[in-house]
């Protein structure tokens, strides 16, 4: 399945179907990260049952602590 990550088209290997799954692959903390799905923001309590489709548009957007 491919999709759009960050406005690169990317192809989603065998397992990786859902918003948490495709956080871990970019192993990022999902605590951190905000994900934006088709111009619509994703609830961090909906990432492990929010399942990606052929053609999303998907933004990741995470912080990073520094000083």
């Amino acid at each position: 399945m491919t999709i759009y990550v960050n406005g690169k088209e990317t192809l989603l290997g065998t397992g990786t179907n859902t918003i948490m799954t495709l956080i871990e692959s970019y192993e990022l903390n999902p605590m951190v990260v905000i994900v934006e799905r088709n111009k619509g923001i994703v609830a961090k309590d909906s990432y492990d049952s929010t399942i990606l489709e052929h053609g999303d548009h998907i933004e990741l957007v995470h912080f990073v602590g520094g000083g």
